[in-house]
């Protein structure tokens, strides 16, 4: 277990930095990636489809880390005396030019197949309320992954609201809500049984309230984080008990605990790569390829179904699968295109949209100098990781000080 409590405090205007957070969105993006590559039988060789079903069959659980990542990093980044304009404004300018272009897309690739468009629902998907329909189809209209950007937009609608009630707590309620939100993610299974079944998938898997109490996870950890009041593994031990339930669950767990196992894992890992980038400690995370994929996992993770899909349309494969090694070659090629698409995306939109659409922030203090520590090559340079914003890691952050480690100790 790692001591998180500072020696000194840091002034709330300027949290260090937390690059292995961006690197750790690559791998929740490939999770995602792997699940949807195995459930459209791209591989029909028998002993290579088990692979990757032993892989990620809970992949899905990727959406899961990003909503709790994107709880903790906003908590933690978010500085006092700014505005609920100011935030949402940045938050849209992050999310909504890709969100547009790929709706878009999407539309063009539908006029081409000749598919049917309801324009009520690609009205709900452009405005980003598409999980809030429980009708069958509805929530994955258009760009189907995209019904995650209509859940982070009501918690950043939320956000705003309920941070000054975060600073305020006291600690004991702030580990009260550890403990209770990962039981009110499992209390979901019995509960609905209150729905319809026709909408339970929704209830548990889209409405965006439910969704949130992944979110505020994040949220609490990182305000606890922030106090130097958080006591957690450190990353090695972190990963390690992520690994083991990764394997047990798939093995073994009945799939009514996975999620709440999973956000209890996933926050460990997430506080864990955190303080050891804060710490100056190593992390693999942080190492410069890793942390280019994560800044352009958002644009990946929308860009990679509709990619997948349509080129499987247009080659009538779909739903046939490739044999032998065709297979795995193919879930491949589709793992660089989409990078190749992604980069593009994040480079020509992404990035000068956040430059010209989001509001200016104050510059930082210029870090405190501080001794590289043995072991720490791959750390990333702090200023080549104030390039841009991601969602989620999107005040992403450097080494920092080893003498003042966290924010505050309120």
């Amino acid at each position: 277990m790692t001591s998180t409590a500072p020696s000194t405090a840091r002034p709330a205007s300027a949290p260090p930095r937390l690059p292995s957070l961006t690197g750790l969105r690559w791998i929740a993006a490939l999770l995602v990636f792997g699940f949807h590559a195995g459930t459209m039988r791209i591989i029909a060789e028998p002993d290579y489809k088990a692979v990757v079903d032993a892989l990620f069959t809970l992949g899905l659980s990727g959406v899961q880390f990003f909503f709790i990542l994107s709880g903790f990093v906003l908590v933690w980044s978010a500085r006092d005396g700014g505005s609920r304009r100011t935030f949402w404004r940045r938050r849209i300018a992050k999310i909504y030019p890709n969100h547009l272009v790929l709706w878009a897309a999407t539309l063009l690739v539908a006029a081409w197949f000749a598919d049917p468009v309801l324009p009520a629902a690609a009205l709900e998907n452009v405005l980003l309320l598409q999980a809030w329909d429980p009708r069958p189809g509805w929530f994955y209209s258009i760009n189907t992954v995209s019904w995650s950007l209509s859940c982070e937009f009501f918690f950043y609608l939320c956000l705003p609201f309920a941070l000054p009630l975060l600073r305020r707590a006291r600690p004991k309620l702030l580990w009260a809500l550890i403990v209770v939100l990962p039981l009110l993610i499992l209390a979901l299974w019995p509960a609905q049984e209150l729905v319809p079944e026709v909408s339970r998938w929704w209830f548990t898997q889209i409405f965006p309230p439910v969704r949130s109490l992944e979110f505020w996870l994040g949220a609490v950890g990182a305000e606890l984080m922030r106090r130097g009041l958080w006591r957690g593994p450190g990353l090695p031990v972190a990963s390690g008990i992520f690994l083991v339930t990764w394997v047990a669950a798939g093995q073994w767990i009945r799939a009514e605990l996975w999620t709440t196992l999973l956000a209890v894992v996933y926050l460990l890992v997430i506080t864990a790569a955190a303080d050891a980038d804060v710490r100056g400690r190593r992390s693999p995370w942080r190492a410069r390829p890793l942390v280019w994929l994560g800044e352009v996992s958002f644009a990946f993770y929308l860009v990679h179904v509709l990619v997948m899909t349509s080129v499987l349309r247009w080659s009538g494969d779909w739903g046939t699968g490739f044999t032998g090694w065709r297979g795995p070659a193919v879930v491949l090629g589709f793992l660089v295109a989409n990078l190749i698409l992604a980069g593009l995306l994040h480079r020509f939109v992404e990035t000068p949209m956040m430059r010209r659409l989001a509001p200016r922030r104050p510059a930082r203090p210029a870090p405190v100098p501080r001794q590289r520590a043995a072991g720490d090559d791959d750390a990333q340079d702090p200023a080549s990781s104030a390039r841009g914003e991601v969602d989620g890691p999107a005040d992403d952050v450097g080494p920092a000080s080893r003498r003042s480690p966290y924010v505050d100790r309120r």
